[in-house]
C-alpha cells in the first residue's frame, strides 16, 4: 500500500474524539451515557485510541494451534480406530478419556509419532501413570493430572488428600521439555457459571497449590521448572474470550516470574458447554464456530471442539466430522494458522486483556491472603462466589437479557427432542458424601428444556 495516501488524512487526537462525542450528546459526559459495567466491574467504554493505548506485553510466541478430538476409552480397539481415522481426517491431537486403567499398547496402536496425545483419568494410579509415561515418551504427552480439580469437581480425593499429593510428588520426576504431566481444569469454573476474572483468578491460584508443594519438595538448587496444561472453556463474549486467554497467560508470566520458576504453559480450549442448547441445537454449531474463533485468536496451542449434539447424544462419526471440520475451515480455509498474534495492537482487545489480567490478579491475592485456594475450598467460598455469579447469569437468561436463539427468543415450538435423547442432557443428582460441596457445571437453558421435554404431545 502506498503509504501518501495516509497523508490525506489529518491525525485526530482522542482528546478531539471525546470532545465530538460531547457535542453530540449536547454536553453530556460520554463514560456516563455510553459506557457500560461488567459483572466483573470492567468498564466498556465507546472509544480506544491510541493516545492511551497500551500493549500488555506476555509470553505469547508465535505458534500454529492445533487441532483436537476427544475419544472415550471404553473399548481400546474402538477407540485406536476412532483415533485412526481422526488423524486421518485431520486431526492433530488426541485427547483420550478413561474412567480406569487400559492396554496402553493396542490404544495407541500405529498412532503417528507427531500426534500431540493428551489423557484425562476419572482415577489415580502412580503405576499406570508411570507405564503410560514411559510408554509415551516419543509423544509430545500432556497428562493433565490434576488432584485439586478432581476435588472440586467431584467433592472428593481420589484417594486421600495425603495419598494424592503423594503420586503428584512422585510424578514430578517425570516432568520434561516435551511433554506435560500436570494439568489445571479451568472449564469447570466457566460451564459452573465463573465470570471471566473469576476463572482466570481460581485457576491461578489452583495452580498456585502444586507450585507451593514442588517448591517445598524440589532439591534443585539452581533452575526450578514445573510446566502445566490448563484447560478452558470457551464461552460466547467473543472480544472478552479472546482477552481471558491473553490475561491468563499474562498473570502466569508474571507469577512465575516473581517466584523465579521455569514454567511452559501450553493451553487446551475447547466451547464452553453452557449455552449449548436442547432445542434447536443446530444454531451450537454456530456458537462453537465463534467460540473456537475466540480460542484460536487468544492463543490456546490446542483447540478442542464439541459436536452440535453432544449434550443428547452419544458420540457419533456424524457429529464428531462436522465438528472437526468446523477448526479445518478456520484453520486451512480461513487462513488463521499462526492467528494467535492477529488482535495485537488492537486497542480494545489490549484494552479488556490489561483490564482482565489486573482484576483477576487482585482475585488471586485475596485467595492468597486468606490461605490459599485449597482452604478456600474446603471453606465453601471459591463453590459460593460461582453459584453467585451462576445466580446472576441465570437471572439474565430468564428475565431475556442473555439471549439463546430457539430457546428464549425465536422458538420453534413445533421442535421436539423426547425420542433423540441418548444421553440425560441435564444436572445428575447423585447423592453421595463429599468432603465439600462440588463445583457442578449447569447449562443456563436447562429448565426450559425440561419444561418443553414435558409438553411435548
Amino acid at each position: 500500500m502506498d503509504d501518501s495516501l495516509f497523508e490525506n488524512f489529518i491525525p485526530v487526537s482522542e482528546k478531539q474524539w471525546k470532545q465530538k462525542i460531547q457535542f453530540d450528546l449536547k454536553g453530556k459526559e460520554y463514560n456516563e451515557t455510553l459506557s457500560t459495567k461488567t459483572k466483573d466491574g470492567i468498564v466498556i467504554n465507546p472509544i480506544h485510541h491510541l493516545d492511551s493505548y497500551k500493549q500488555v506485553v506476555s509470553d505469547r510466541s508465535t505458534h500454529d494451534f492445533k487441532i483436537g478430538q476427544t475419544i472415550f476409552i471404553a473399548d481400546e480397539r474402538v477407540a485406536n480406530s476412532i483415533a485412526r481415522k481422526a488423524i486421518k481426517g485431520g486431526v492433530e491431537s488426541i485427547l483420550f478419556k478413561a474412567s480406569g486403567p487400559f492396554n496402553i499398547q493396542i490404544a495407541l496402536k500405529n498412532i503417528p509419532i507427531e500426534i500431540e496425545l493428551q489423557f484425562e483419568f476419572e482415577f489415580l494410579s502412580e503405576s499406570f501413570l508411570t507405564d503410560l509415561i514411559n510408554h509415551t515418551e516419543k509423544y509430545t504427552t500432556l497428562l493433565n493430572i490434576d488432584i485439586i480439580g478432581n476435588l472440586g469437581k467431584e467433592g472428593n480425593w481420589f484417594t486421600t488428600l495425603q495419598n494424592d499429593f503423594k503420586v503428584f510428588n512422585a510424578l514430578l520426576k517425570h516432568t520434561s521439555q516435551k511433554s506435560i504431566v500436570f494439568g489445571i481444569d479451568a472449564a469447570n469454573y466457566q460451564n459452573s457459571g465463573a465470570t471471566i476474572t473469576q476463572q482466570i483468578g481460581f485457576a491461578l491460584a489452583h495452580g498456585f497449590e502444586y507450585i507451593n508443594d514442588f517448591l517445598n519438595v524440589t532439591d534443585e538448587p539452581t533452575e526450578k521448572r514445573l510446566d502445566f496444561n490448563v484447560n478452558f472453556a470457551i464461552g460466547s463474549n467473543y472480544f472478552f474470550e479472546i482477552a481471558k486467554l491473553r490475561a491468563f497467560r499474562t498473570v502466569w508470566t508474571s507469577v512465575c516470574k516473581d517466584l523465579r520458576l521455569q514454567s511452559k504453559l501450553h493451553i487446551t480450549a475447547s466451547p464452553s458447554t453452557r449455552n449449548k442448547t436442547l432445542y434447536d441445537y443446530n444454531t451450537n454449531m454456530l456458537r462453537t464456530t465463534s467460540e473456537s474463533m475466540s480460542a484460536i485468536l487468544g492463543g490456546a496451542n490446542t483447540v478442542c471442539n464439541l459436536a452440535y449434539d453432544s449434550i443428547y447424544h452419544k458420540s457419533n462419526a456424524f457429529g464428531e466430522r462436522i465438528a472437526r471440520n468446523q477448526l479445518l475451515i478456520l484453520k486451512k480455509e480461513s487462513y488463521l494458522s499462526n492467528a494467535n498474534q492477529m488482535v495485537n495492537g488492537s486497542y480494545y482487545v489490549e484494552y479488556l486483556t490489561k483490564e482482565i489480567a489486573e482484576k483477576s490478579l487482585e482475585l488471586f491475592k485475596e485467595i492468597e491472603k486468606n490461605g490459599g485456594f485449597l482452604k478456600q475450598l474446603k471453606l465453601g467460598n471459591i463453590q459460593d462466589s460461582i453459584e453467585k455469579s451462576a445466580t446472576k447469569e441465570q437471572e439474565l437468561f430468564e428475565d431475556g437479557s442473555i439471549v439463546l436463539l430457539g430457546t428464549n427468543k425465536h422458538t420453534n415450538t413445533s421442535d421436539t427432542m423426547k425420542n433423540e435423547l441418548e444421553l440425560y442432557p441435564f444436572v445428575k443428582t447423585n447423592p453421595r458424601k463429599t468432603l465439600i460441596k462440588p463445583i457442578i457445571a449447569k447449562r443456563l437453558s436447562e429448565r426450559l428444556d425440561q419444561e418443553r421435554l414435558k409438553n411435548e404431545a
